[in-house]
This record gives structure tokens, sequence and C-alpha cells, in this order.
């Protein structure tokens, strides 16, 4: 199977390259990190000096010049597009209420610090409760719902500093 990367040189150029392309590299492993690379009748020395496999992020070197490379497959450019990168930061700056209900409980207080996954509140809805949970670290800025009222769903139920 053909597949293509998009891999971008020091956040600027962009090359657009397949599988097949890269199979076709007249290359030499030299060691574990270090590789002699022909490409149009130019030799070049190349080394990886870092690589980061979770983000796909490398430092080479090529010819003694460093530079920073990133390398997507298809599949990371789609999850970029529909914007669920992978290990990107939650910037989450409220927590809306995810379908009607009650407010059976608030488990914190504005101004309290909280870490990820910390309760929050229980909301019951169609008779479950159901616990909402903190999905970043941070400090309650401001609660809107009290303990007994309803909310709809899309209203605000907490807002982060």
């Amino acid at each position: 199977m053909n597949e293509n990367f998009k891999i971008k040189v020091n956040n600027a150029t962009v090359f657009n390259i397949s599988s097949e392309e890269a199979s076709t590299l007249d290359s030499i492993k030299v060691s574990d990190s270090k590789f002699h690379v022909l490409q149009d009748n130019k030799a070049y020395k190349t080394e990886i000096t870092e690589a980061d496999f979770n983000t796909k992020t490398y430092e080479v070197k090529v010819n003694n010049n460093s530079y920073s490379v990133i390398i997507e497959n298809d599949l990371d450019v789609l999850i970029k597009a529909l914007g669920f990168e992978v290990g990107a930061s939650k910037v989450i700056s409220d927590i809306k209420a995810p379908m009607p209900g009650l407010i059976l409980d608030i488990m914190v207080k504005v101004g309290e610090k909280i870490s990820v996954d910390t309760p929050l509140l229980i909301l019951e809805a169609m008779k479950m409760e159901n616990s909402i949970l903190s999905p970043r670290e941070g400090i309650i800025k401001s609660i809107s719902g009290t303990k007994g009222n309803t909310v709809d769903k899309g209203d605000l139920l907490i807002a982060f500093e």
C-alpha cells in the first residue's frame, strides 16, 4: 500500500513524499543513528540526533547542518484537520452541560486548584447520575449552577481561570 507523508523542515519547507519514493532512496545504515545517502549522484552524511516518536519530531544533521523535521502521514493530517491532535494540550476554558438534567452535587469551590479527572459535579439525566470530571488542571473561576437547579444542554456550569 502506498502511503503519503508530509514532511515539514524547520517549520518552513514542506515536502510530500510517498512510501514508494522513500523506499527507493539509496541509503546505507552506518550506525544506529547515522546513514550515508546518495541522491542525484550527490553523497550526504546524515545523522538522527534526536527523535520523539510520540510527536513524530526529529532533529537531523545532513552534512553537519542541523534541521528540525516533523513527519505526518495521511492519518495525522486528518486528525489535525478534525482538531484531535495527539498530545495536544487541552485549552478548555469552561464546562457546559452535555445534556439537560438536574445538578445533584457540586464538589468544587470558586478559587480551588484542581487537577485532571477531579470530580466537578454530579448531573442527573434520565434517572442516571453522571459525574462530570475536569478535563484539565486549573483554578475554578466561576460556578454557574447551584445544587438542585435544572440545566439545559449547553448551559455553562463551570469556568476555569
